[in-house]
């Protein structure tokens, strides 16, 4: 049976020391970050720091820091999660072993809430002021929620089957909201509760939210589960945390966890935007101050022994890689069902997730052909970019299974794949003026940008270089070149300073220069031209980082000997890819120095932190 509540799991995981209480008064104003992303870094236990400055209500973070914790908090029912996936994917192997499909009968009851009159979250009303008020960076534009279930219903359907719970991050304080009477609901483009925003414009309504906080660790992770159309993340969190959800139904209100700890009520105006941010995100930069919905909250109530959960976010790895990675293991064998042909999908933790896929798919078309090339996988890698979140994606790398491609989470040796195979007079397939990350400020505006399919099939027909090209001449201004991976060169480039989507004369003299040189060995397919190329080439996390975050594939993507071909564009030299900051990214996340100094000092010898990190 799984955690009913948070403090359930609180006592577990204590009593197995995978818990660390601090009793010393921390400030939620980043030093609490601070910490838990030291302590995250190291692999260290959940913390719950008891004297919260400013604030009544103890916090807990790093609750999902390892996916072993993460996989310890669900052991009661994975083995239930793998048995409904397998029979999603191939009933005959489920039948293979049918008593293990009869077990699993029962728990497919827990897939529907059940309702109740009342429960511990009505027992208290406080006010946002009150509640934890949790800065992770210096330039947060006010206190957020950073593990917020925000529950809604369709309008024009209500009811648990057509709702959605997402984790939209939600602001509690700052910017130009009226103090305990708003709060700002940033969720990004192709999220559920746009759907039911969207219908509640048209009939010209409010918008009915509650947004929860804690309970069963179950309803958190299905606040981030991409689940298949039809399937209330209500239901999963049922199966995964091995009981119904126990729902408090009122006569007129949206339905609240009977055990969550905290909940806020209220409704999203349909005509009212005011700016939410800036916040420190996962990208590991800045998103900035935009107009978004905004949050009349009517009321927020909690249980007596209410514990506030709470993350922070910054330039991967951080605790959110856990839940992507715990999230890979649920429904990674789904892929198939989902996407015929597809063999496999891995959103690339360390370049922000979006910005880079790697894919393995089918080459069937012409199994008689003398020489595979990429035909029915530019068909799967269209059908990869049409599926909900993975259609913001940027960069998606997609090979073929019948080249027997390394494992897509082997990502250097991946990448080294298709660069020994991609024809860069064939294998590039842009989008333009698309839908990109709303975190994502390398684009064209907010939320637009473009995309490139990289797909490659057949034999390898290059040998890509380990060293630096004998004789390489640079233009002038280009210092520092580094080969980061096979047959992948970083230069240090001068300052980017031309306008958003312009292309940069600079770049195309340097593909002009280079093709006038002589261009380059054939070893060398890809030139990354960054502001410091030895950070780049120092680890491939850097490269990944770098190179996917800042760059806009329609308009940072050159090359040396290009041409355009019946709007095919292409090169017969090596692309080249400007992966500078521009004037226009948004600013990276640094550290308080003297936050910094503060927590290590506790971190010294008989501090309080001495040997969590």
């Amino acid at each position: 049976m799984g955690y009913r509540n948070l403090q359930e799991c609180v006592v577990d995981l204590e009593r197995r020391g995978e818990l660390k209480r601090l009793d010393v008064e921390i400030d939620p104003d980043q030093e609490m970050g601070c910490i838990q992303r030291r302590v995250y870094e190291k692999g260290g236990p959940a913390l719950l720091f008891t004297r919260v400055k400013g604030c009544s209500f103890p916090m807990l973070g790093n609750l999902f820091g390892t996916l072993e914790r993460t996989r310890f908090i669900f052991r009661d029912t994975l083995k239930t999660i793998e048995t409904f996936a397998a029979l999603k994917i191939n009933p005959a192997e489920a039948m293979k072993n049918p008593l293990a499909t009869l077990a699993a009968a029962p728990a497919a009851l827990n897939l529907l809430p059940a309702g109740t009159s009342g429960g511990p979250i009505l027992a208290n009303r406080t006010t946002l002021s009150s509640l934890p008020q949790l800065k992770s960076w210096p330039m947060d534009g006010g206190a957020f929620v950073t593990l917020p279930q925000v529950y809604s219903e369709n309008p024009a359907a209500p009811g648990f089957r057509g709702s959605n719970l997402g984790m939209y991050r939600v602001q509690i304080s700052g910017n130009s909201y009226r103090p305990d009477q708003e709060a700002g609901i940033h969720y990004q483009i192709h999220r559920g509760v746009g759907v039911h925003h969207a219908e509640a414009i048209r009939r010209g309504e409010p918008l009915k939210v509650n947004v929860f906080i804690g309970g069963a660790p179950a309803m958190t992770v299905a606040a981030v589960m991409p689940l298949p159309e039809g399937l209330p993340e209500l239901s999963f969190a049922g199966l995964l945390g091995g009981h119904r959800i126990r729902m408090v139904c009122r006569p007129g209100a949206l339905p609240m966890p009977a055990e969550a700890d905290f909940c806020i009520t209220g409704t999203i105006d349909p005509d009212r935007l005011l700016p939410e941010g800036p916040f420190g995100d996962h990208l590991g930069y800045y998103s900035l101050a935009h107009d978004f919905p905004v949050m009349r909250v009517e009321a927020v109530f909690h249980r007596p022994d209410a514990i506030w959960p709470f993350t922070t976010v910054g330039r991967p790895p951080q605790e959110d890689t856990s839940f992507g990675a715990f999230i890979h293991e649920l429904t990674g064998t789904l892929i198939p069902s989902v996407l015929p042909g597809i063999k496999g999908v891995h959103a690339v933790d360390a370049a922000g997730v979006h910005p880079l896929l790697l894919a393995i798919g089918s080459e069937r078309y012409l199994p008689y052909a003398a020489e595979r090339e990429p035909l029915e996988l530019l068909t799967q890698a269209n059908a990869i970019l049409g599926q909900g979140q993975l259609s913001l994606a940027k960069y998606l790398f997609i090979a073929a299974e019948q080249d027997s491609p390394p494992d897509i989470h082997h990502i250097d040796a991946f990448l080294q794949f298709m660069l020994e195979r991609a024809d860069w007079r064939r294998d590039l397939h842009f989008q333009s003026n698309t839908t990109i990350d709303t975190l994502d400020y390398s684009g064209n505006s907010l939320n637009r940008g473009s995309k490139v399919v990289i797909a490659a099939a057949g034999a390898a027909r290059h040998k890509l270089a380990t060293e630096l090209p004998a004789g390489l001449r640079l233009p002038q201004g280009y210092t520092a070149p580094c080969i980061c991976l096979p047959g992948v060169m970083a230069i240090t480039a001068p300052e980017c300073s031309v306008a958003r989507g312009a292309a940069d004369p600079l770049l195309e003299r340097f593909c002009r220069e280079m093709q006038e040189n002589g261009g380059l060995a054939d070893g060398v397919r890809i030139v990354v031209l960054v502001d410091d190329s030895l950070f780049v080439a120092r680890s491939l996390n850097n490269f990944l980082w770098t190179v996917f975050t800042r760059s806009n594939p329609a308009s940072d993507i050159y090359g040396i000997d290009s041409f355009m071909e019946c709007k095919q564009w292409g090169c017969r030299g090596a692309l080249v890819i400007d992966a500078r900051r521009k004037p226009h990214h948004a600013p990276l996340l640094e550290e308080d120095p003297a936050v910094v100094r503060r927590v290590e000092a506790l971190a010294a010898s008989g501090g309080a932190l001495h040997g969590l990190y």
